[in-house]
């Protein structure tokens, strides 16, 4: 059970301790998610309550099956306007059947999930490295920033893309809404001043109440200042969408982008802030986790969902240590969909979009970026194309071309390794790369070579050159060839084929080749493709010692043969 349910294992072990931040984390997530939610029910076409309600079922099931402890699901801006693309071309002419769509697109989306834990595709996520997350993160932030940048100003921008979100911010800045602007960049310097000032404070919720307290004492609405406004009232309720069998296929196929593009934010994000608070998440259990979180979500006349960077930085930049925050943040939803909205309503737009670009803020590492350029330039190339491919496209484009580059990265590393011809150092224990020792020296008529990469079809080509050039640059005539396979764990039969060119190609020179260092999966996959039997059990090696044990054993036998 502990192994299906981690969150609810983390809250079977609660720590008092994590109380005031989760509570803090859960109230303001709470203020938060209700206007954004809202907008996200409108952006997907569905009314706006209908946000609201694709929050409840989500994060009470990702409080129980999330491996996260800090993640926030539910409704968000990528799978709202997907849902949007992919349901309009199929009610032109009945409207009416929009929400029950949208309904059966979100259990679609949770059996595609679904389908992917059941056949562990989750190892996927393990193609995301850390310049990639690096770089994701970042882009989010950028995102987030651009997005509240008409709101903090009270400018119209209709735009839907990062750049076009300053262009027009830019281009329309001499309009802006000077007390909405005043309201917002008061907001953003109590913001950054009493987090320095105050760490464990909570200032994001502080931010928000006194933003609300500054609206209905100075009448702000009054002058032009946005507010949330009136919050419908009511809960969803359990209803099954009945839909046309002709509609299913198209639906198909945006589910599985859409299972694509949710699990990939989903699975960034998580693991993001895992490596951030050091603690691991399971991305075979994010794939359980969100699979179940539409399901219920289509079933309560929700939408599809995935995760929210802004929410859950919200929820860390107050502390939150467990999914005791979103249940907190649930409670106080149903309780605001019931009984609160007239206070809600009071709640500055602006305000929350303040508190959006100040989290935004922290998500940009540059520390990491200046660390990464330190290490690898390519690694820093890698996270700004990350970055600049999430701004560029969209979320699925930025993560494919950047595990694209990572993968090709890899491959380039795997294709040309280092390599080492192996010798004694005086006074030192062991064999070592006579490259790195000027006073080292190699046996003569012995090359002990070692190839650092495992074999396979990338690397093949470049092995056998590489492993004929120690043996041509050797002073004395070579008579055994030693191949180190410490870096092998697997081979596959192109590279096994070029193993065989190379022990031919030493045999006509007059030169024996062993191996050394052979683990058993390795011995049992040459075993199955008849290569061991090639070589004789003589010249096959436990250890480096025993090959050169075995080698001076040769040579004095081949002493005694002679005449």
């Amino acid at each position: 059970m502990y192994l299906v349910l981690p969150s609810f294992k983390r809250l079977l072990s609660y720590r008092k301790e994590w109380l005031r931040g989760d509570f803090l984390a859960g109230l303001t997530v709470a203020a938060y998610l209700i206007p954004q939610c809202m907008a996200y029910g409108e952006l997907a076409g569905l009314e706006p309550v209908v946000g609201l309600w694709a929050m409840l079922p989500p994060m009470f099931v990702y409080a129980f099956f999330g491996s996260s402890p800090q993640l926030s699901i539910g409704s968000e801006s990528t799978t709202a306007v997907m849902t949007a693309v992919a349901i309009a071309p199929l009610v032109v002419n009945n409207q009416d059947s929009y929400a029950g769509l949208a309904a059966l697109l979100a259990i679609m989306v949770g059996f595609v999930c679904l389908m992917g834990y059941f056949l562990r595709l989750g190892f996927l996520a393990d193609l995301l490295s850390k310049p990639i997350l690096i770089g994701y993160m970042a882009g989010i932030a950028l995102i987030m920033i651009g997005g509240q940048l008409g709101k903090t100003a009270g400018i119209p921008i209709a735009s839907d893309s990062f750049f076009g979100h300053i262009r027009e911010f830019i281009s329309q800045l001499g309009q802006a809404h000077y007390p909405t602007l005043i309201l917002s960049v008061v907001i953003l310097i109590f913001l950054f001043t009493a987090q320095n000032r105050f760490p464990k404070a909570p200032v994001p919720l502080l931010a928000v109440l006194l933003a609300t307290i500054a609206v209905a004492l100075f009448n702000l609405e009054q002058l032009g200042v946005e507010i949330v406004g009136e919050i419908p009232a009511g809960l969803p309720h359990f209803a099954l969408p009945i839909v046309a069998v002709p509609e299913f296929l198209p639906l198909l196929a945006s589910a599985i982008g859409i299972a694509i593009v949710g699990y990939s934010d989903n699975v960034l994000t998580a693991r993001s802030f895992a490596n951030r608070n050091r603690y691991q998440i399971d991305p075979n259990q994010e794939l359980l986790a969100l699979g179940i979180a539409n399901l219920g979500n289509g079933m309560m006349q929700g939408f599809p969902v995935s995760c929210s960077a802004s929410r859950t930085v919200i929820g860390d930049s107050l502390g939150s240590k467990s999914q005791a925050f979103s249940l907190v943040a649930m409670l106080v939803l149903i309780l605001s969909l019931l009984f609160l909205r007239p206070l809600l309503a009071l709640f500055p737009k602006a305000a929350l979009g303040a508190i959006v670009i100040f989290a935004a803020t922290r998500l940009i590492q540059l520390s990491e970026f200046i660390r990464l350029y330190r290490f690898r330039s390519s690694e820093l190339i890698l996270a700004l194309i990350t970055t600049i491919t999430v701004l560029l496209t969209d979320i699925l484009v930025g993560v494919a071309v950047a595990i694209s580059l990572s993968v090709i990265e890899l491959l380039a590393r795997v294709a040309r390794p280092h390599d080492a011809v192996l010798g004694t150092v005086p006074n030192l224990a062991g064999l070592h790369d006579v490259d790195d020792w000027p006073q080292a020296t190699t046996i003569p008529g012995l090359v002990i070579y070692r190839y650092d990469a495992p074999l396979c079809f990338a690397n093949g080509e470049n092995f056998k050159k590489r492993a004929l050039e120690a043996v041509e640059s050797e002073d004395n005539p070579v008579e055994w060839f030693v191949l180190n396979m410490e870096a092998n764990v697997e081979i596959d039969i192109t590279a096994i084929d070029i193993l065989e060119e190379l022990r031919r190609e030493l045999a006509t020179r007059g030169i024996i080749f062993g191996m050394a260092r052979v683990k058993q999966d390795l011995y049992s996959q040459l075993k199955r493709s008849e290569f061991i039997p090639q070589i004789p059990p003589e010249y096959i090696f436990p250890t480096l010692p025993t090959a050169i044990a075995g080698f001076q054993q040769y040579k004095n036998t081949q002493g005694k043969s002679d005449p």
